[in-house]
């Protein structure tokens, strides 16, 4: 679903990212652990879309990023999931995952928001696989922020995409909700096959959720593995620095799981 080989982005001399290669297979969740600044949302933005790659190839959904294409090609294959949930609040949570279907439909229809009964019909289902059919008539600004982000989810499901690719999902909600949010993504994504492309912070939603895991320090990928094989050296070599955010990282991976070396510590002694 995702094929990344020898990605690179600068930004004048600032050099962002540095050959990254990287392959995510359907119904694949993926987490991208790294500090601030480490590349993450620099990739996650190439892979949307949003940044063009300075070299190397990219593919996602079957859509070459790297070569001229459309949004709404793109839009049919790879969905986004936001932090701050990118919603219409004075439109209700139906309309606002309906407009999740807008890039399937032909331009007058799209302009009109003319959506066909299977469209309502997949809107509904969606919610229902977030747990939100109930408030499908509700104004959206009368939810919580986590009932909010599971909506945006609902929205990138209507997409049907191949793709998923959310950045920092539950940055801003509580543990109790961040965890079942990212539970509904999950199961949704693998029940469809669709491949999720994560960027978080929390080293314990990334061992309780994720497949795999990558880290990126400096615009390097330096782990690659399972979420279980976070031992203290990989999360060294992804939180290079002893900041707060890291120390509490490391404790919550140093609770248990078996452990590899990162691939900066492999590389090394190539």
């Amino acid at each position: 679903m995702i094929s990344i080989r020898n990605l690179k982005k600068s930004y004048g001399s600032n050099h962002v990212l540095h050959g990254i290669d990287l392959d995510v297979r359907a119904g694949e969740f993926v987490v991208m652990l790294g500090l601030s600044g480490a590349g993450k949302s620099t990739l996650l933005r190439c892979m949307n879309g949003l940044v063009k790659p300075d070299s190397g190839s990219l593919t996602v959904g079957g859509i070459d990023i790297c070569r001229k294409h459309s949004r709404r090609e793109l839009a049919q294959q790879a969905a986004m999931v936001f932090q701050h949930h990118n919603l219409v609040p004075r439109l209700s949570v139906r309309k606002n995952v309906l407009t999740g279907r807008l890039g399937q439909l032909g331009t007058l229809a799209s302009i009109a928001q003319f959506f066909r009964a299977s469209d309502l019909q997949l809107a509904d289902a969606c919610l229902q696989r977030v747990g939100l059919l109930h408030k499908a008539d509700a104004r959206t600004d009368a939810l919580s922020g986590g009932q909010m982000q599971r909506v945006g989810i609902a929205r990138a499901l209507a997409q049907s995409p191949k793709v998923i690719l959310a950045d920092e999902p539950v940055a801003s909600l509580d543990p109790k909700t961040a965890t079942s949010v990212l539970q509904y993504l999950r199961e949704a994504t693998r029940e469809l096959g669709i491949a999720v492309v994560c960027n978080l912070h929390q080293v314990e939603y990334a061992r309780e959720f994720g497949d795999r895991v990558v880290g990126l320090s400096q615009g390097r990928m330096v782990f690659d593995g399972g979420p279980d094989e976070l031992d203290d050296a990989a999360l060294q070599a992804i939180y290079h620095q002893p900041t707060e955010a890291a120390v509490s990282s490391m404790h919550a991976a140093e609770q248990g799981g078996r452990w590899l070396k990162p691939l900066a510590a492999t590389a090394g002694a190539m």
